[in-house]
Protein backbone atom coordinates (compact mmCIF):
# COMPACT_ATOMS: atom_id res chain seq x y z
CA UNK A 1 0.00 0.00 0.00
CA UNK A 2 1.15 3.01 -0.65
CA UNK A 3 1.19 6.57 1.35
CA UNK A 4 -1.41 9.43 0.86
CA UNK A 5 -0.28 12.65 0.08
CA UNK A 6 -0.24 15.44 2.46
CA UNK A 7 -2.78 17.69 1.46
CA UNK A 8 -0.60 20.75 3.54
CA UNK A 9 0.49 23.51 0.91
CA UNK A 10 3.54 25.22 1.28
CA UNK A 11 3.75 28.41 3.15
CA UNK A 12 3.13 31.55 1.25
CA UNK A 13 6.20 33.43 -0.17
CA UNK A 14 6.84 37.00 0.94
CA UNK A 15 7.18 40.32 -0.85
CA UNK A 16 9.86 42.40 -0.40
CA UNK A 17 9.59 45.59 0.99
CA UNK A 18 10.53 48.54 -1.20
CA UNK A 19 12.03 51.29 0.87
CA UNK A 20 9.60 54.33 0.44
CA UNK A 21 11.48 57.60 -2.28
CA UNK A 22 14.06 60.10 -0.20
CA UNK A 23 14.11 62.28 -3.32
CA UNK A 24 12.18 63.16 -5.69
CA UNK A 25 11.02 65.04 -9.12
CA UNK A 26 10.80 69.00 -9.14
CA UNK A 27 7.53 69.97 -9.82
CA UNK A 28 8.82 73.29 -11.32
CA UNK A 29 12.26 72.52 -13.25
CA UNK A 30 11.26 68.86 -14.29
CA UNK A 31 14.49 67.35 -13.08
CA UNK A 32 14.45 64.18 -12.11
CA UNK A 33 15.67 63.11 -7.98
CA UNK A 34 16.76 66.74 -7.24
CA UNK A 35 14.19 67.31 -4.54
CA UNK A 36 15.46 66.75 -1.14
CA UNK A 37 13.61 66.26 2.07
CA UNK A 38 14.67 67.42 5.61
CA UNK A 39 12.73 66.46 8.51
CA UNK A 40 12.98 67.77 11.42
CA UNK A 41 11.08 65.57 13.90
CA UNK A 42 12.00 67.89 16.91
CA UNK A 43 10.27 70.76 15.80
CA UNK A 44 7.79 68.94 14.24
CA UNK A 45 8.36 70.90 10.49
CA UNK A 46 9.78 69.82 6.97
CA UNK A 47 11.36 71.37 4.74
CA UNK A 48 11.67 69.99 0.80
CA UNK A 49 14.11 72.00 -1.74
CA UNK A 50 15.29 71.38 -4.90
CA UNK A 51 19.24 71.93 -5.56
CA UNK A 52 18.69 72.64 -9.08
CA UNK A 53 16.00 75.87 -9.28
CA UNK A 54 16.29 76.10 -5.34
CA UNK A 55 13.00 76.36 -5.04
CA UNK A 56 11.64 75.34 -1.65
CA UNK A 57 8.64 74.47 0.28
CA UNK A 58 8.17 73.96 4.70
CA UNK A 59 5.20 72.30 6.18
CA UNK A 60 4.84 71.22 10.04
CA UNK A 61 4.36 67.76 10.49
CA UNK A 62 3.75 65.31 12.72
CA UNK A 63 4.70 62.05 14.29
CA UNK A 64 3.51 59.82 11.39
CA UNK A 65 4.96 62.19 8.80
CA UNK A 66 7.52 60.55 6.01
CA UNK A 67 9.19 62.02 3.26
CA UNK A 68 6.52 61.56 0.57
CA UNK A 69 3.68 63.10 2.71
CA UNK A 70 5.89 66.12 2.67
CA UNK A 71 6.62 66.24 -1.45
CA UNK A 72 2.63 65.73 -1.76
CA UNK A 73 1.29 68.35 0.77
CA UNK A 74 4.02 70.79 -1.89
CA UNK A 75 2.27 69.22 -5.08
CA UNK A 76 -0.91 69.83 -3.88
CA UNK A 77 -0.22 73.64 -2.81
CA UNK A 78 1.29 74.20 -6.04
CA UNK A 79 -2.32 72.93 -7.56
CA UNK A 80 -3.92 75.30 -5.01
CA UNK A 81 -1.66 78.47 -6.24
CA UNK A 82 -2.73 77.90 -9.54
Amino acid sequence: MGRRKSKRKPPAKRKAIEPLDQQFNCPFCNHEKSCEVKMDRARNTARIQCRVCLEDFQTTTNVLSEPIDVYNDWVDACESAN
